[in-house]
């Protein structure tokens, strides 16, 4: 078997048989497979696509060149859930708790955040000693005795995704809708779950912009789960604006703080409980979806999704006051209002010009490696579908700086367009993939 055979065969548009597939992948992961090579063959496949089986063989020959999770030896069962990235997505770090609480155990391993998405982790460690490095010894040990685990993928997940999402990101092949499946669901098989919930998002402050985007991915992921063996959904939701009224490590890590406490934004708390209805399903904690709604919003009203936080929090070496008075989380030493120009009806609060102008504050990372400020980042004070008066705070900008309050206004007034019209509210979700 001849790499430039496989890379022709796709180039002509023909399906790549499992052997071929395993081939390629386990070459390129030794270094037996050069670059140019593999540049050629993700390129092909961008081009010319990849079935749900061609798919499905993809990802799992890339998660087995690392190591792989058994977490049936420590839970009868783990649900996992991913989010495809977005603008104020802290959703993991109030769902993870409340589906804990309804008696559901969670293993999640987490990402940092790249660009204008934010990262969980970055957000987890606004808490002083929280470790987010767990060993696979570690992970096992926490979900058995906690049945909860939130942390950074520490152990060698899927190992041939890392070289080829390098390499994609510098060869013009990232958009592939098989590779960016294969790459998601490779890390998710590799990580033991047996039920996945993954949340795609869908619009200007996602990877996936349009909705036929988001339902092509959506559809070959769960498609991906079944044929390897895992029960996955997939909730198609909205990221045209951003998600809850924070953005920025600190400020979403007390968003979420305060959603446990009964205090959330709406849309953000909605978003939460259909999340967390849909892993309680899927998880065979409930038995259709008005029970699991019922058990998710227990969850918080009685205060149990707060408390395993605090847990979760104390297991992974964190500061547990924080929890307990969120006012200690770091503060950025500038806070300006960005007041409405105009009275009108708000049409538009761009999603990713917001994120990016919280990337431009300190909030996040164009690079890997990039320090991030935990303080800084904006609050969202309006949502599309609201009324306003001219001089009303639609923006507060949290800075380290102040010669960077100027150019985040002047780009959050650009993310912001308001009519004279009524205009109908966004919706939260488009969908469910099962």
């Amino acid at each position: 078997m001849r790499a430039v055979d496989i890379i022709i065969k796709k180039r002509d548009g023909l399906a790549l048989s499992k052997a071929e597939i395993e081939f390629f992948v386990n070459g390129y992961t030794r270094g037996d497979i050069p670059d140019y090579q593999a540049s050629a063959w993700a390129m092909a496949v961008l081009l010319q696509g990849m079935d749900a089986e061609e798919t499905t063989n993809l990802t799992l020959a890339m998660a087995a060149t690392g190591d792989t999770l058994d977490l049936s030896s420590v839970v009868d069962i783990a649900v996992d859930k991913h989010s495809s990235g977005g603008v104020g997505d802290k959703t993991s770090i109030a769902v993870v708790p409340m589906v804990r609480a309804c008696g559901l155990p969670v293993g999640k391993m987490s990402g940092r955040g790249l660009g204008f998405s934010g990262g969980t982790l970055d957000k987890l460690e606004s808490i002083p000693g929280f470790r987010t490095n767990l060993t696979k010894d570690e992970f096992l040990a926490q979900l058995k005795s906690l049945g909860m685990v939130l942390t950074g993928q520490s152990v060698d997940l899927a190992p041939a995704d890392g070289k080829l999402y390098a390499l994609r990101d510098v060869t013009g092949t990232v958009p592939s809708i098989p590779l960016i499946a294969s790459s998601i669901m490779s890390k998710k098989i590799a990580a033991g779950a047996q039920a996945i919930v993954l949340d795609v998002k869908t619009g200007n402050g996602a990877f996936m912009e349009t909705l036929e985007d988001a339902r092509r991915l959506a559809t070959l992921m769960v498609s991906i789960g079944e044929l390897s063996g895992r029960n996955v959904v997939a909730l198609l939701s909205d990221m045209n604006q951003p998600l809850g009224v924070e953005v920025g490590n600190a400020l979403e890590m007390k968003e979420a703080i305060l959603t446990l406490r009964g205090e959330g934004p709406e849309d953000f708390v909605a978003h939460c409980l259909e999340v967390a209805s849909e892993m309680l399903v899927l998880g065979k904690r409930a038995g259709s979806k008005a029970e699991a709604r019922a058990m998710a919003e227990d969850a918080l009203a009685n205060g149990g999704g707060l408390e395993y936080l605090r847990k979760l929090i104390e297991a992974q070496g964190g500061d547990v006051s924080y929890i307990d008075h969120p006012e200690k989380l770091p503060v950025a030493p500038l806070r300006v209002n960005v007041e409405a120009p105009r009275a009108g009806y708000v049409a538009e609060v761009h999603a990713r010009t917001v994120g990016e102008t919280a990337v431009g504050l300190g909030a996040g990372r164009m690079k890997k490696g990039d320090p991030i400020d935990p303080a800084v980042g904006i609050s969202v004070l309006v949502k599309v579908g609201q009324a306003v008066e001219a001089g009303r705070p639609i923006f507060v900008i949290h800075a380290r700086k102040a010669e960077d309050v100027e150019p985040a206004r002047q780009a959050l007034l650009e993310a912001v367009r308001i009519g004279d019209e009524p205009v109908e509210p966004l919706p939260l979700f488009y969908g469910l993939i099962e």
